[in-house]
């Protein structure tokens, strides 16, 4: 096995492991034993199991952006925008759980990236500019986007973590659900919500 191969099978181990038991709970024998190599293997690519994790998180962290980001981005209206949202988290939720897993997870301790609450951030962040472009086209102050982005994401993000332990409720329905919430208030709520509708 090359040096690449061996570290991609490692990250590959890792985030297994980070997924079903937890950051903590994981321990770099554990990760050898996996892999069929020596501790000293792992500290040699990764440092330790601190900077095993970072990478596993930083990959996750790229790929439910960059699913998020261009779902947005090939959107057209706001109601298309809000319904991109849901999709993709939800997309990378069925598709990715065990990524999904460990970024739900609280982040090891002295680490400042990783925890959900910073992946919201940066989520947001995404989100932001296409909010204030929206607030502008309809008139609206552009300096409330960003926290209309925060409210937004956040609504999303938490359900998706709602929804993975209750993922007998299919994703159309949990999209559909949110967009009337986050489109209609409470105080307009549809019946019977549905996806596709255009503004």
């Amino acid at each position: 096995m090359t040096g690449r191969e061996r570290r991609e099978q490692l990250v590959g181990i890792g985030r297994s492991l980070f997924a079903t038991k937890g950051f903590e709970a994981t321990t770099v024998e554990e990760i050898a034993a996996r892999a069929g190599v020596s501790k000293p293997v792992v500290y040699e690519h990764f440092g330790g199991k601190e900077g095993l994790y970072a990478v596993v998180v930083d990959r996750e962290i790229e790929r439910l952006l960059g699913t998020i980001t261009s779902a947005l981005t090939s959107s057209q209206s706001s109601h298309e925008i809000l319904e991109a949202a849901a999709l993709a988290l939800l997309d990378y939720i069925e598709g990715s759980t065990d990524g999904f897993r460990i970024l739900v997870r609280d982040s090891p301790p002295g680490q400042s990236t990783g925890s959900f609450a910073s992946l919201i951030s940066d989520v947001a962040s995404q989100v932001e500019h296409i909010m204030v472009a929206q607030f502008k086209s309809r008139r609206l102050d552009p300096k409330a986007a960003p926290m209309y982005a925060q409210m937004l994401v956040g609504m999303v993000a938490l359900t998706g973590q709602w929804w993975l332990e209750n993922s007998k409720v299919k994703k159309q329905e949990v999209a559909a659900h949110l967009v009337n919430l986050a489109w209609n208030g409470l105080t307009g709520l549809e019946r019977t919500p549905r996806l596709g509708r255009s503004d």
